[in-house]
C-alpha cells in the first residue's frame, strides 16, 4: 500500500511531538550533527573539508543536514581531516553503522497530526534525478487516475475521514506534475497482476490503462511490463522505489506496519540488483505498448459484453 493511511482515533499533538523528538534522535541525525560539530571545532570551512574528503560541497551540506548517509570510508576520511581522536572515531564508526540501518516510519505516529503523507513522498521525488518504481500489486501512485486513486484510498483500514481523503487525493494528483520535469527520469516496472488490479468497475480500469498508455509516451517516462506467464528469473518481492541522485540514493518500501526507508549504500545496492533482475523479465517500448493495448482491448470486450 501507499503511505497515506489515516491516523488512529485519539492521536494527539503530544504523540506527534514525541515522534518528532524520536526522529531527531535517530542515528542518521546524530551522525550528521557530530560530523558538523567536528568540522566546526576544527575551524575548517565546508568548501575546504569537501576538498580534503574528495566530495562536492553540496554533498557535504547534505551530509551535515542528515539527508545523505556517507559510507564508512568517507566518514573515516572526514575524521582524519578534522583530526578526530581515536575514541571519537570509534563513536563515528558505531553511528555510521547504525545510520545505515533501515528506518521504519510507523503510520500511526507519522500521521498523528496530518491527514496524509503525500508531501513526504513528493519530497523524495523532487530531490531525485531518477526514480525507479517497482509495483507488483497495484498501479504506482504517479500513474493513477483520480478515480483509481480515490478507490484505492477508500480501501484503507482504518478508513479516511471524507476531508482527509479529499486532501490525500488532491496531493497525489499534484505529485504527478513531476512526471513532466525534463530534468528527471521515471522508470516503472509493473506486473500484469498490478495492471489487472481493479478497485472499481471495468470503466475505471479502462481509463487507468488509457492513462498508462498515454504517460508511456513521455520522454521522461519508461514503463516495463512483467507478464504473468513469463519464465521467472527472479522472485517477485514487495513493491519498492529507488530514488537516485548524483551523490546519494534512497530505497523505500511499504510493509503493513509503516514506511521502510533505506539510506545505507549496501542495502540500496541490494534493491538495485533486484531491479536489474526484474527488468530482465519485463517488456519495454513497442512490446510493452502492444501488451498494454492488448490488455485494454481485452478489458473493453469484457466490459461491453
Amino acid at each position: 500500500m501507499n503511505p497515506e493511511n489515516q491516523p488512529p482515533p485519539g492521536a494527539t499533538d503530544a504523540a506527534s511531538a514525541a515522534n518528532s523528538v524520536a526522529y531527531q534522535s535517530r542515528p542518521r541525525q546524530q551522525l550528521a550533527a557530530e560530523l558538523r560539530r567536528l568540522r566546526d571545532m576544527a575551524g575548517i570551512s565546508g568548501r575546504e573539508l569537501a576538498k580534503r574528503v574528495g566530495i562536492s560541497q553540496s554533498t557535504l551540506s547534505r551530509i551535515e543536514a542528515g539527508q545523505v548517509v556517507p559510507p564508512l570510508p568517507q566518514v573515516l576520511d572526514w575524521a582524519e581531516a578534522v583530526g578526530a581522536q581515536d575514541d571519537c572515531r570509534h563513536s563515528l564508526r558505531a553511528l555510521t553503522e547504525a545510520a545505515h540501518t533501515p528506518e521504519m516510519q510507523d503510520w500511526a505516529a507519522s500521521l498523528a497530526n496530518r491527514p496524509h503523507l503525500q508531501d513526504d513522498v513528493r519530497a523524495f521525488e523532487q530531490d531525485a534525478r531518477v526514480v525507479r518504481n517497482f509495483q507488483p500489486a497495484l498501479m504506482p501512485g504517479l500513474l493513477q487516475t483520480a478515480d483509481y486513486a480515490r478507490r484505492v484510498f477508500a480501501t484503507f483500514d482504518p478508513p479516511y475521514a471524507p476531508d482527509a481523503l479529499a486532501s490525500a487525493l488532491a496531493a497525489r494528483l499534484e505529485r504527478q506534475q513531476v512526471l513532466y520535469d525534463p530534468a528527471k527520469r521515471f522508470e516503472f516496472l509493473i506486473t500484469e497482476a498490478a495492471l489487472r488490479f481493479r478497485p472499481g468497475p471495468y470503466r475505471m480500469l479502462l481509463a487507468q490503462l488509457d492513462r498508462t498508455i498515454s504517460i508511456e509516451t513521455l520522454d521522461t517516462v519508461e514503463i516495463g511490463v512483467i507478464p504473468q506467464d513469463i519464465e521467472a528469473s527472479t522472485t517477485i518481492p514487495h513493491g519498492f522505489v529507488i530514488y537516485e541522485n548524483e551523490d546519494h540514493a534512497i530505497a523505500s518500501a511499504e510493509p503493513i506496519a509503516g514506511n521502510l526507508v533505506t539510506r545505507g549504500p549496501e542495502l540500496v545496492d541490494a534493491h538495485r540488483r533486484r531491479w536489474t533482475a526484474l527488468t530482465g523479465m519485463a517488456l519495454f517500448d513497442n512490446d510493452a505498448r502492444e501488451f498494454l493495448t492488448g490488455l485494454r482491448d481485452e478489458i473493453h470486450r469484457i466490459a461491453t459484453q
